[in-house]
């Protein structure tokens, strides 16, 4: 998604089959009968993103809550879909929309990495994930304002590190349940970290190969 900004040109939204599926159309429907705004939807999305970081810190304890914290990774996913969908499919932007576009998902994102990196074993692998998830996004909106429109080439973009978490809660569930050994969280970091920093390079490189032709 742009993520969710309400008064952002379509081109400017992250691309996504699932905002055409009948499914998601469907759950953008049922919020446009309430008085839902893109606003609160976003906001929700800060709360299963800190609940899921709670989870998988605490996952170790209670293998149960690996699967918890992926499900609120899906949940977080979700808002951020439907209040894109709301604001500019359902026409509710707001004049601060801009700010709901981003700060939130910064939170998230960050939430989600800690508390994986807790449950890993290995907080510091949490935080060096959620730092380099916020360059990322730091790069991308620097990219726009350089005029060259938002880049949001991975290979680990916010959906990818969403899909690795979910999978590596999934993962490490399985593994303390038959195996009683927890090491697939600290391979799922590992390869964040390793994809998320090949993705700020492609980002800084593709903004350098610009600039070098504007000049």
């Amino acid at each position: 998604m742009p993520e969710r900004g309400n008064e952002q040109a379509t081109a400017d939204r992250r691309p996504l089959a699932s905002r055409s599926t009948g499914w998601a159309q469907g759950l953008a429907r049922l919020l446009l009968r309430t008085s839902a705004t893109p606003n609160a939807v976003s906001a929700t999305g800060i709360v299963f993103a800190a609940l899921g970081g709670l989870a998988f810190a605490y996952g170790p304890l209670h293998p149960w809550l690996f699967l918890m914290g992926a499900l609120m990774v899906q949940l977080r996913l979700l808002c951020n879909l439907l209040d894109g969908m709301v604001a500019v499919e359902g026409g509710r932007g707001s004049p601060t929309g801009a700010l709901f576009n981003e700060i939130p998902d910064r939170f998230e994102d960050s939430f989600l990495l800690i508390g994986f990196g807790y449950g890993a074993g290995l907080p510091e692998l949490g935080y060096v994930a959620a730092i380099l998830a916020v360059m990322t996004a730091y790069l991308r909106a620097f990219g726009a304002s350089l005029g060259f429109g938002q880049d949001f080439r991975g290979p680990m973009a916010k959906p990818q590190r969403m899909a690795a978490l979910t999978i590596g809660g999934v993962l490490a569930f399985l593994e303390v349940v038959l195996l009683h050994t927890l090491y697939s969280p600290i391979i799922v970091l590992a390869v964040v970290i390793a994809g998320t920093a090949w993705t700020c390079a492609r980002r800084i490189g593709g903004m350098s190969a610009r600039l070098k032709d504007r000049a």
